[in-house]
């Protein structure tokens, strides 16, 4: 279990991970446009679903907004894929199976899942500047609803 809880005004911790295309992404290729940086535990479960698909339909006035939107779960490119083309999301979804970056990120650790204690994945967002420093970290989100609550803590709802 991991104690770590990123805070704003941190630089967020470094990572190369391959998107669903499989093409290698570096935080240093998030420099220069502010980052909605989210980690999820499973492509195509129905939560991650919800919350991937609001994504989806807020990308335009995010990206309105200067942000961009990058997902973060432990599944291969090809499953990746996969969720990208089923449900139509137009952002970068990267792979990262060993949780390393989600260690990094302290999204990795023990939740309480149906009454249960449980190691995994913390569902998490990240708002990150133009440098990649954090300007916002919420950790155990909630799938549904999420990206309204975040849109509205950003300023966005309007």
């Amino acid at each position: 279990m991991t104690d770590l809880r990123l805070a704003p005004g941190t630089p967020a911790p470094e990572f190369t991970l391959l998107d669903q295309d499989g093409n290698s992404v570096s935080l240093s290729d998030l420099r220069g446009q502010k980052t909605i940086l989210y980690f999820y535990p499973a492509a195509m479960t129905p939560g991650c679903t919800t919350q991937a698909c609001d994504f989806r339909d807020s990308i335009s006035s995010l990206q309105g907004a200067g942000y961009r939107v990058v997902g973060v779960s432990r599944d291969e490119p090809t499953k990746l894929a996969t969720f990208r083309e089923r449900d139509g999301l137009t952002f970068t979804l990267l792979s990262d199976p060993d949780h390393a970056v989600h260690t990094a990120y302290g999204v990795w650790g023990e939740k309480m899942n149906y009454g249960k204690v449980t190691e995994g994945v913390i569902r998490s967002t990240f708002v990150l500047d133009e440098e990649c420093v954090i300007t916002l970290a919420q950790y155990n989100v909630k799938a549904t609803g999420h990206v309204a609550r975040l849109r509205k803590t950003l300023g966005l709802d309007n």
